[in-house]
């Protein structure tokens, strides 16, 4: 796939916008260039399909998430942390959900959520930041200035989509980095807004008036002047506007509030194709039990009560959420109630269209590799290219991912 013209000349004239005067939010409203493109939509709907990722920013202990409850080794590796089968949310003989997901423990029941178990890559990274980086790629050990999701969204809309993708964060994640999109970002939406000072009105006038084509520079530049004010407004007005009987859990947390928002969006068919929404706070080195509890109560009730809104709105047939960390954690608990930096983790895909049931060979707890880490059974870049060709409807996978990874069969 060729790289997009003058990439670079474009972000040193978004970069002068920043200089100009505007203030933080402004340019990620300003990037947001147009010239749309159809995307798949869902036969049962005629709607197009939507993607939802959801990010367990920290590295989730999966073994306590989907865990192992029939396997002797486990309580054997985990003498305090293990969770008690007689709690456990059960889903066949070996696995069972951490007590606390018992709204993701619905879905299952509901025939909505795929686990794909042992998920990682060769050669694992256990630094926060590069294996993130590596999932966010979807290029481990290779420098990629684009995220998996910013390369399809430039191979499916060249030239750019109007708000193709939201990214629901204080700032935008690599995931959806690209070379011609502009994503929307935003944390609060009550504050994504225009900002500036007297000075730099003038400019944003001139930039906003008539003028050059799309097409040459400076009429790129007035085109995603002239998008800032609409789109700030209708992310605004449609998520204040929002009503929803639906409760997304106690605590209303970053997670609840991020998914409320997406409803809202999507409620106001609002047109972007992938929203991405990220949750602190799994790095669990020490006292992980009562961190556990509380982190899995919020992530079940969260991710449940965004389903049944989309029940509500008639959307959850065109409506698909993505949940993966950056690893797992050790097998073994250390000496602080807590798991240290892991590999190999499941995933999750949850929706009307989700094959139900466990899939991939689960790794072995006691063959493991130096450090006592999983060795990983499914390359996580499998559940991408299931993704992207089952549910978006890419052709070929391999175009994006850079290689061919066999996809699951974890879309319906």
């Amino acid at each position: 796939m060729s790289r997009p013209r003058d990439p670079e000349r474009r972000a040193l004239l978004r970069a002068g916008l920043y200089g100009a005067g505007f203030g933080m939010t402004v340019p990620a409203l300003l990037r947001n260039a147009a010239w749309a493109a159809p995307g798949v939509s869902s036969a049962d709907t005629g709607r197009e399909r939507i993607l939802v990722v959801v990010e367990l920013t920290g590295g989730c202990d999966g073994l306590n998430t989907v865990a192992p409850v029939g396997d002797d080794a486990y309580a054997k590796a985990r003498p305090k942390l293990a969770i008690d089968p007689d709690e456990a949310l059960r889903l066949d003989d070996v696995f069972s959900l951490h007590p606390r997901l018992i709204g993701l423990h619905d879905l299952w029941k509901r025939d909505r959520l795929a686990i794909v178990h042992g998920c990682g890559y060769p050669d694992p990274d256990r630094s926060h930041f590069t294996s993130m980086r590596y999932w966010h790629t979807a290029a481990p050990h290779h420098a990629e200035p684009r995220g998996w999701i910013g390369r399809y969204a430039d191979a499916t809309w060249p030239g750019g989509r109007t708000a193709g993708l939201v990214n629901l964060a204080g700032q935008e994640s690599p995931a959806i980095r690209s070379f011609e999109q502009a994503p929307i970002v935003f944390d609060d939406p009550a504050k994504y807004q225009r900002l500036g000072n007297a000075a730099s009105e003038d400019l944003y006038q001139k930039l906003s008036g008539a003028g050059a084509s799309r097409r040459d520079m400076l009429g790129f530049v007035r085109h995603i002047a002239a998008t800032a004010r609409a789109t700030s407004q209708s992310v605004r007005a449609a998520t204040a506007a929002y009503r929803t009987p639906v409760h997304y859990g106690a605590g209303f947390v970053p997670l609840a509030r991020g998914l409320r928002n997406v409803a809202a969006l999507l409620h106001a068919d609002f047109p972007a194709r992938v929203y991405y929404v990220a949750t602190p706070g799994w790095d669990t080195h020490s006292a992980q039990t009562s961190r556990h509890d509380n982190l899995h109560l919020y992530l079940g009730d969260a991710l449940e009560a965004f389903q049944k809104d989309l029940d509500r709105q008639g959307r959850e047939a065109s409506v698909m959420t993505l949940v993966f960390t950056e690893f797992g954690r050790r097998v073994a608990e250390n000496a602080s109630g807590g798991t240290d930096h892991g590999t190999a983790t499941p995933m999750m895909w949850i929706g009307q269209h989700a094959r139900p049931g466990l899939h991939g060979a689960a790794p072995s707890l006691t063959e493991l590799d130096d450090p006592g880490d999983l060795i990983f059974t499914t390359d996580f870049r499998r559940v991408y290219a299931s993704v992207l060709e089952s549910w978006l409807g890419v052709p070929d996978a391999a175009a994006i991912l850079g290689d061919h990874y066999a996809p699951l069969e974890i879309t319906a």
